[in-house]
């Protein structure tokens, strides 16, 4: 063992705690430089992540703007597609009362044929009956103009009650004392093809009869000839 009176002894111990003191100050300095290049690389960690976090900000940002702008957009198609639904509801609620209103019309358009073959029915109807009471009045008219006198005129009346075209019936021979005087009964046919006695002259009360009994037998020739004998029985008088 050195002996501490050795004269070295204390420069070994300074040359020792020198070398310790370097190794420290090394070790130090190998500390320092680490933690200078930790925090270096921390600064650029956080820089990094500050530089991440604004962009990703920014991205939210844009994806927000992007996302409100769709809202928007499908709010306004939602809002148009709703106007398009009113507007198809309407149209179809037109089209039904179109169809509605044509079928009314079909109905009223088969009403009136149904009422224009009636109006057709009777119009032959009145046809062939106004055919028969012609050839009434051609028989009667060979009866009573060619072998007893009668005249046959037609007339236009100047009353309501006489308004349009009709016959007068002229009888001669009726008063044996004067052969020319003249008996007229006037008549006509109405809208329904019946015969209408508008009026005699001279009067007879029994007209009214005569016009019924017509009416029920449409013998126009034994009307006349009726006729005929009241004015005979009412020249006697």
């Amino acid at each position: 063992m050195t002996s501490i009176t050795d004269p070295n002894m204390s420069d070994r111990f300074t040359s020792a705690m020198e070398e310790i003191h370097n190794k420290q100050l090394k070790t130090y300095g190998e500390i320092t430089d680490a933690t200078t290049e930790l925090c270096q690389s921390h600064r650029q960690f956080v820089k990094s992540a500050l530089d991440t976090c604004l962009k990703k900000c920014t991205d939210d940002e844009m994806l927000f703007e992007t996302i409100q702008t769709f809202k928007r957009d499908l709010e306004q198609k939602n809002a148009s597609l709703k106007e398009k639904q009113h507007a198809i509801s309407d149209m179809i609620s037109e089209i039904q009362q179109k169809e509605m209103q044509k079928d009314d019309i079909i109905q009223k358009i088969d009403k009136l044929k149904e009422e224009q073959a009636k109006r057709k029915e009777l119009i032959e109807s009145q046809n062939k009956a106004n055919k028969d009471r012609l050839r009434n009045l051609q028989k009667a008219r060979l009866v009573f103009q060619d072998h007893l006198g009668m005249e046959i005129r037609t007339i236009l009346g100047k009353t309501q009650l006489v308004k349009g075209e009709k016959l007068q019936f002229v009888f001669r021979h009726i008063n044996r004392s004067v052969q020319d005087s003249a008996f007229v009964v006037t008549m006509g046919i109405k809208e329904d093809g019946s015969y209408q006695i508008v009026s005699s002259d001279p009067a007879l009360e029994c007209l009214p009869v005569l016009e019924s009994r017509l009416q029920e037998t449409n013998n126009l020739p034994a009307f006349l000839a009726n006729v005929r004998k009241e004015f005979i029985a009412l020249a006697r008088c």
